[in-house]
């Protein structure tokens, strides 16, 4: 759940530490799925603790550490079938829905998994594009192509020459005498017009090379900036993907885990159920869980998914983990790295250029390292963050339509963020405005799925899935939050009364007269 940083920095902290230039390093892209402080509390206790609908608790799958329980709880799944059309952001649902094979029963499925979890405890799929590879290997060795790798190591020499060449201009500018500083300026007056045809020449170049690399998603009918062409992508995603193995190559779960066996299951029915979607059977993915707290979830470009437990113990149904699942899938089809690499390149050049114009035109260095960081955070707050709110809310949206096509209730998929909200509120952490941040603030997110949630509805209603019987989660929610603070404020209000009763004793002994007690003691 995100938690989610692009393919940039990690691959040129892996070229880093090929030359044991850093020794430990963690790249945090958060879905979505992440929460500041990593912490966690049982939220499914709280929206279950609410009986007045009579909520059943096999209708909910709970991850605890150390002990872990689960039930199923698809029923009849049907494949649907997707395609895009000419039509802008329009999904067509065809009336002829591929039949899914296996059918789950609902019923509740509880098992307790000790030290080596059984393999029976989740029935794997029938084959699937998934591989489940847990060993840790690591990929042979192989010329990467220089393209790549050298705008990963030359970005910081970037802004160096920048600022080189800038502070050599207002250098030879200063050490100009006068006379000659006028003839100068006479010169640019007289030939403005061949540097303005010029300024212009260079100026269409760089329209035209920024409209000659756009390309057209076929499932958003988005346009989006490719700087990078695929196979040097791909060799970057590798790169990666190998540092990430070395980096989590201890806390890996094995395939015989059932909460591995849980993510992959939930996976293999995403992938089957939209099959039709443009670019997901192209690509091999593959499941990673790795044993650690972090709230999170992250998928490279090659289909190599992490999930961290801490986000398994973090939903409390497999609704929400189908959500967060396709939020997941969504980024790797809709190429989200790629176009966010590239973007942040295409930034970097332009950054570049007002970064040697204002080392040229600063009169002290002083000045321009304060022009230098005003650029850089107008640049990050601005363009970059923004821009990456913008791939979260479409990674939501395209998630949310694919976890319908799988017949799973996406009405739960605004509940988790609710609960998301909720332990954050819970543990007094500061609302951070979402301006600063590279995701979506979690009611920004609430309110952005509830909206999507009805045309999400009709799509899951035209793939013949069975309807919903269960009361709506988003209701559930709410009413066990009332409850939950009308309990907490009985209690406050009992402790409260509880220490008066405590303090009342000692005040009216305080009362006493000393002299009464002095007669008392020696009366008797």
């Amino acid at each position: 759940m995100s938690f989610i940083c692009g393919l940039q920095s990690a691959a040129r902290n892996h070229v880093f530490f090929r030359f044991n230039s850093l020794s430990n390093w963690r790249k945090c892209n958060t879905l979505a799925s992440t929460s500041q402080g990593c912490h966690q509390v049982q939220v499914n206790h709280i929206v279950n603790k609410y009986q007045g609908l009579g909520v059943n608790q096999c209708d909910r799958w709970t991850f605890l550490a150390g002990n872990f329980h689960f039930c199923r709880t698809f029923n009849n799944k049907r494949t649907g079938c997707l395609s895009s059309t000419k039509n802008k952001e329009i999904w067509m649902i065809t009336s002829k829905c591929t039949a899914w094979n296996d059918s789950f029963s609902r019923q509740l499925l509880i098992k307790e998994v000790t030290a080596v979890p059984s393999l029976s405890v989740l029935h794997p799929l029938s084959p699937s594009p998934v591989r489940a590879i847990r060993n840790f290997h690591t990929s042979p060795r192989f010329q990467a192509a220089p393209v790549p790798l050298l705008l990963m190591i030359l970005k910081p020499v970037q802004k160096l020459f920048a600022i080189i060449v800038g502070r050599g201009i207002r250098k030879w500018w200063q050490a100009l005498p006068p006379n000659k500083k006028e003839l100068f300026k006479q010169s640019i007056r007289k030939n403005k017009w061949k540097l303005f045809l010029g300024l212009s020449s260079c100026g269409l170049l760089f329209v035209v090379f920024y409209f000659t690399h756009l390309e057209v998603s076929p499932i958003t009918g988005r346009s989006k900036l490719l700087l990078l062409g695929k196979e040097q992508f791909r060799l970057l995603s590798e790169l990666e993907y190998e540092a990430y193995m070395e980096e989590f190559k201890n806390d890996m779960l094995t395939e015989k885990d059932a909460r591995y066996l849980a993510v992959k299951e939930v996976l293999c029915r995403l992938i089957e159920c939209n099959k039709d979607v443009p670019g997901i059977s192209q690509i091999n993915w593959i499941i990673h869980v790795v044993d650690s707290p972090i709230i999170n979830a992250f998928v490279l470009p090659n289909g190599q998914m992490f999930v961290f437990s801490g986000l398994l113990n973090s939903v409390t149904d497999i609704d929400q983990l189908s959500f967060l699942l396709g939020h997941e899938i969504a980024h790797a089809v809709l190429g989200h790295a790629a176009e966010k690499a590239g973007m942040v390149h295409f930034l970097d050049f332009l950054g570049m250029i007002f970064l040697t114009m204002i080392w040229a035109i600063c009169p002290r260095d002083s000045l321009a390292l304060l022009g230098q960081w005003i650029q850089s955070k107008l640049q990050e707050y601005m363009f970059n963050r923004p821009y990456s709110r913008k791939l979260e809310a479409e990674a939501d949206k395209i998630g949310l339509l694919l976890a319908a096509k799988a017949c799973v209730d996406i009405r739960a998929s605004s509940v988790f963020w609710q609960q998301m909200e909720f332990v954050d509120s819970l543990h007094g952490l500061p609302k951070m405005p979402e301006w600063s941040s590279t995701h979506p603030s979690h009611g920004n997110r609430v309110e952005h799925l509830d909206r999507l949630i009805p045309q999400a509805l009709k799509i899951r209603e035209m793939c013949n899935c069975p309807p919903l019987s269960k009361p709506d989660p988003r209701l559930l929610f709410k009413l066990s939050m009332e409850h939950f603070l009308e309990e907490s404020e009985k209690e406050d209000l009992n402790i409260t009364k509880k220490q008066k009763m405590d303090t009342l004793p000692i005040q009216k002994q305080e009362q006493i007269p000393l002299t009464y007690v002095v007669e008392k003691r020696t009366g008797s």
